[in-house]
């Protein structure tokens, strides 16, 4: 029955990912404050959380064209190079070092997250064309 609360956790916070809610953030704060877990080790289990509804949503995304090869062949290589520094930097510092500023981050995005986004202006003509295809 020790099972129960971490299955409810994990079940949740990726129904909350799949709807792009942020489920991984939330996982991350349910394992550190509820269940007990350390942050490295809640970091980890977050990371392999995100590997398959990171893998559903790029083969979704792929299905319905809307991956842009030249961004992706660009992009990759540094965001593979910079999660492996990450990873590095992670495990050479102290978990209490690393608390601050995820919990600062959090904070951070939170605020924005309160403040709504200004749509941009569509240049005058573009209804024209939208029309005309």
């Amino acid at each position: 029955m020790s099972w129960l609360l971490p299955f409810l956790c994990g079940f949740g916070t990726s129904i909350l990912s799949a709807w792009g809610v942020g489920g991984g953030t939330l996982l991350l704060l349910m394992m550190t404050l509820f269940l007990g877990v350390d942050q490295r080790t809640a970091q980890g289990i977050n990371l392999l959380f995100f590997l398959p509804t990171a893998a559903a949503a790029l083969v979704f995304h792929w299905k319905n064209g809307f991956l842009d090869k030249p961004t992706l062949k660009c992009s990759v290589p540094w965001a593979v190079f910079f999660a492996l520094i990450g990873a590095w930097i992670a495990t050479a510092v102290d978990v209490k070092i690393l608390r601050r500023p995820f919990g600062i981050y959090l904070l951070a995005s939170g605020v924005l997250m309160l403040w709504p986004r200004k749509e941009k202006e569509e240049p005058p003509g573009d209804d024209l064309k939208k029309q005309n295809k």
